[in-house]
């Protein structure tokens, strides 16, 4: 009876890590039918949370830093999510990897990863399952290069993130069969594409997950997500709605959906953009007001709109974020009280 029930349970597991039991569709959905989905998703919670939420700089350099380096005291992904949805956003954008390499999920390719840390848990597991209780989507950043990988100049962006192709491909396997459907990869190109070039690294993603759209800030253009970084609403080809990704935009012809994102922080000196910046400057954050515009501007424009917010050293967002994101998903409701754009 016990081998049974081992055999079992190893079926169960297998049955898992498969894409019918993760819930990804194995056959490509039709192109105009998946971009009519990823518009829906139209107001998301970019997270970034790592290395450089306990440096107080953007980029920190991984010389010298192991897993321990990640001092978080807490995870409340469960937070995440619930204000996501209480602000009216449908999908949660979360941060894998950034250019120093540490890995917020547990991965078999390096040490440097968040289950070996003082937290000691998978965070991209318990977001996934928080995403799920809340009814919300997920989707992934992941840096190309990373400064752990031959070739690498700590610290330098451009191509000094070193080559590591098949690294590179297993972490993206990971990502794409351990942790359930994938919207669409927010593809970071700042330091290089790590060996294996936009269109191998879009192919290789869609042996998995086939409708995970797929995006790139800059570079060599490849996939049908348009990246803006730091850009604002606008119909497909408005090179004036992106600040690094202006030429592809204004050529490339397989974009399908754009997205655009910046930081919830305003304008700022000293400590971090996109992460957790410092403790001073707790009271700061783009106004309700600004961020539903925006949010108007997405719904008309057809663009889906990751408005980027880091959590702090315990895992939560801050109060100030907290209540910003409430009063837009009150103006959202407001305005628009059918339960379709709830």
């Amino acid at each position: 009876m016990k081998n049974v029930a081992a055999g079992v349970a190893v079926v169960l597991v297998l049955l898992w890590t498969s894409g019918s039991a993760a819930g990804i569709d194995a056959e490509r959905i039709a192109d105009d039918v998946r971009a009519a989905q990823v518009r829906d998703l139209r107001f998301g919670m970019f997270i970034c949370w790592s290395f450089s939420t306990f440096s107080g700089r953007e980029w920190t350099p991984t010389q010298g830093k192991d897993a321990s380096y990640f001092r978080a005291t807490g995870c409340d992904t469960d937070q995440w999510a619930r204000v996501a949805r209480e602000a009216g956003m449908r999908y949660i954008l979360f941060l894998t990897k950034h250019h120093d390499g540490f890995c917020l999920w547990d991965t078999d390719t390096t040490d440097k990863k968040v289950t070996n840390s003082p937290l000691g848990m998978d965070v991209l597991a318990a977001l996934r399952r928080s995403c799920d209780k809340y009814g919300v989507k997920l989707a992934l950043y992941f840096s190309e290069g990373d400064w752990n990988w031959p070739g690498s100049v700590d610290g330098q962006g451009g191509r000094g993130g070193g080559h590591d192709p098949e690294t590179k491909k297993a972490q993206l396997k990971e990502l794409c069969t351990r942790y359930g459907p994938i919207e669409f990869f927010w593809m970071d190109h700042a330091v290089g594409d790590g060996g294996l070039s936009h269109a191998e690294t879009v192919e290789w993603v869609h042996r998995f997950q086939p409708n995970c759209f797929v995006g790139f800030n800059h570079g060599q253009p490849a996939g049908r997500l348009c990246l803006r970084e730091r850009g604002r609403p606008g119909p497909l080809g408005d090179a004036g709605a992106s600040q690094y990704n202006k030429q592809a935009e204004q050529d490339y012809r397989g974009y399908l959906v754009a997205e655009f994102t910046y930081p919830i922080l305003p304008a700022h000196k000293g400590g971090a953009d996109w992460f957790y910046s410092l403790p001073e400057h707790d009271g700061l954050c783009h106004s309700a007001e600004k961020i539903y515009r925006d949010y108007l501007g997405a719904r008309e424009h057809g663009n889906i709109f990751s408005l980027n917010i880091g959590p702090d050293y315990a895992g939560r967002l801050r109060d100030i974020d907290v209540r910003t994101l409430r009063q837009v998903g009150a103006m959202i409701v407001s305005s628009t009280p059918s339960a379709s754009e709830r």
